[in-house]
């Protein structure tokens, strides 16, 4: 491929960049929106408990990250990237189309001593943000009795007059709801059919954006860093516009809106065609047309991950006593294969390495697979963004910026997005500017230093929960202190770690380590959610029965998740020397 010229340049670049710019800018607007929103739709609009609903969340993302091993594959050796990428942004398009047909909120009950009351809720709004006045009362002997939690667990039914009509000890009064389950079903194999589009889309999106440059071009990381700017700016405005649009108009608008800009991303590749010619296209093989097979395997796999969510849904939760082999035993199906992929996988790759490498290319293997570990510790922690840090904000936060205007729950994301467009540059500074006087950490460091500020970023949201009035409610600025010190660890770690695997890995491999490096960040994905169902916290209705107990327990679930994290970090910190030889100079 010749280099572009200066006639066909966009900011010094080849000018197709800008087109996938946009393409990838419109594609994470809708991921990162309906990700914002998707734990809230759960538990408020279907009224799943916090353990389903970050279940579901950790098995979505896990197979956002799983996709793309499969779907690159299949690029590569027969559809190219254009075509992966049009193919997924269609699939993900209908996905977030079909998560728009809800339908009906779910109708709530409870139960006890026998018998299930309906469950009437006032000032009740189908959407992220509840009403501040938004109560609950059953109707029981004719009487309409308000449902108010105690801090110790139990419940209190009280008459109009204020009087205390009973008192239900703890797990006394169960909970459910009457839902579509159509709708539900629906919304499954929406989010499955987003996961395998995705497959398709997200990593030959970045491989014909590597296209664009000829071998040794100085403009490619330039490139790189251009084009990461489309995913934090989709990001930033998804965050904002689809919880915006859910509040004000509800969540079909607020989730349908994702499809909408994934149409626009579909366009601006298929009508710039021309514009993107000789990039990404099909590999000329031997044995004829195999899209259509591909086509339906890949349609055939969505009901495959709705299997799997399904399963997740009915997958009771573990008991206490059952040990670490009846914890791994009992987790749903999706959660097994993983979890054995991935400690199969790794001792296996090993054990080829040391029998075929050099010892050298044996240790240096060692090192790649012992942060892909640490790896999966991280994400595990930093992406309790969209599950229990999206319902502690939802419920504990008090979100009101500077008494102008309050944020919804979601929009809390976008602080992660806008610390890392501002602090992006001046870490890339600051590790310039250490490399100089030859004090750059090692990436091992590196590493240590992103689980200890992750985990730092929880004890500082501690601190400022023990800070909390008697309406439990949290200050704004605490939670985003914990996303902008989460950044910041995130730079410590993101943009080394596949860059560190490529340096790492034995030549004839590296495709595999890149697909271990990518089922690390899958297992970080799923580990989110079973971390976040630590911090479950009973509802009726979709709403806390008491903000008191609830942040009590978000606090006890962030201190122990926090320090722990922080021993990890400082035990890699031990380490990092031992690993840093390992690696043999790879920096």
């Amino acid at each position: 491929m010749n280099a572009p010229t200066s006639s066909a340049e966009w900011f010094g670049h080849p000018r197709p960049l800008a087109r996938l710019f946009a393409i990838e800018m419109w594609e994470r607007f809708g991921y990162y929106g309906m990700r914002a929103l998707l734990v809230l739709y759960l538990t408020k609009h279907f009224l799943l408990g916090d353990r389903v609903a970050a279940g579901i969340y950790g098995g979505y993302t896990a197979l956002v990250y799983l996709t793309p091993l499969v779907g690159g594959l299949l690029a590569d050796q027969y559809l190219g990237s254009k075509r992966a990428v049009k193919f997924g942004a269609l699939v993900m398009a209908a996905g977030y189309f079909a998560l728009a047909f809800g339908g009906a909120p779910a109708k709530p009950w409870v139960e006890y001593d026998g018998t299930r009351h309906e469950l009437t809720i006032t000032n009740f709004r189908d959407g992220p943000t509840s009403d501040k006045n938004e109560t609950r009362q059953v109707i029981d002997h004719g009487q309409s009795l308000t449902i108010k939690g105690q801090e110790d667990g139990s419940i209190l039914l009280v008459d109009a007059q204020g009087s205390v009509a009973r008192h239900l000890p703890k797990g006394a009064l169960q909970e459910g709801a009457d839902r579509d389950e159509l709708r539900l079903a629906i919304t499954l194999l929406a989010l499955s059919a987003v996961a395998v589009g995705n497959g398709f889309f997200k990593p030959n999106i970045a491989t014909m954006v590597g296209a664009l440059y000829d071998d040794g071009d100085k403009r490619r990381d330039a490139g790189f860093t251009i084009f990461y700017m489309g995913i934090n700016s989709g990001s930033l405005l998804g965050q904002l516009a689809c919880p915006f649009l859910a509040d004000a108009y509800g969540w079909p608008l607020g989730l349908g809106v994702a499809g909408v800009v994934m149409v626009v991303a579909w366009a601006a590749l298929r009508f710039g065609e021309g514009q993107l010619a000789g990039y990404g296209e099909t590999p000329v093989r031997e044995g004829g047309d195999r899209k259509g097979w591909i086509y339906g395997g890949a349609l055939l796999a969505i009901p495959a991950c709705y299997f799997l969510f399904t399963n997740l849904m009915a997958t009771p939760a573990p008991q206490a006593g059952e040990g670490f082999i009846g914890y791994l035993t009992g987790l749903p199906v999706m959660g097994k294969l993983l979890c054995a992929t991935f400690g199969i996988s790794l001792p296996a790759i090993l054990v080829w390495s040391w029998r075929v490498g050099s010892r050298q290319e044996f240790e240096m293997m060692l090192a790649a697979i012992i942060l892909m570990v640490f790896n999966t510790v991280f994400w595990s922690l930093f992406e309790q963004a969209g599950s229990s840090l999206t319902l502690f904000a939802d419920r504990n936060v008090d979100r009101s910026v500077f008494g102008l205007f309050e944020m919804s729950a979601p929009q809390t994301q976008q602080f992660n997005a806008i610390a890392i467009v501002t602090l992006a540059p001046v870490m890339s500074a600051v590790w310039a500017v250490l490399a100089q006087r030859g004090w750059e950490p090692s990436i091992p460091v590196k590493f240590s230093l992103g689980l200890i500020g992750v985990g730092a970023g929880f004890l500082l949201l501690v601190l400022g929960g023990s800070m909390a009035g008697p309406d439990a409610q949290v200050g704004l600025g605490w939670l985003a202190g914990l996303y902008v010190v989460h950044s910041i660890a995130e730079l410590c770690i993101s943009p080394v770690g596949m860059s560190m695997i490529t340096k790492l890995s034995i030549a004839r491999i590296v495709g595999l380590m890149m697909g271990a490096w990518y089922l690390s960040l899958a297992m970080g994905q799923y580990g989110a959610g079973l971390l976040a169902q630590m911090a479950t916290v009973d509802t009726v209705g979709g709403q806390v029965t008491n903000l008191k107990l609830s942040l009590a327990t978000y606090m006890g679930v962030f201190t122990q998740i926090g320090l722990v994290t922080i021993g990890v970090g400082l035990v890699l910190l031990v380490l990092s020397r031992a690993i840093r030889r390992l690696m043999h100079g790879v920096m």
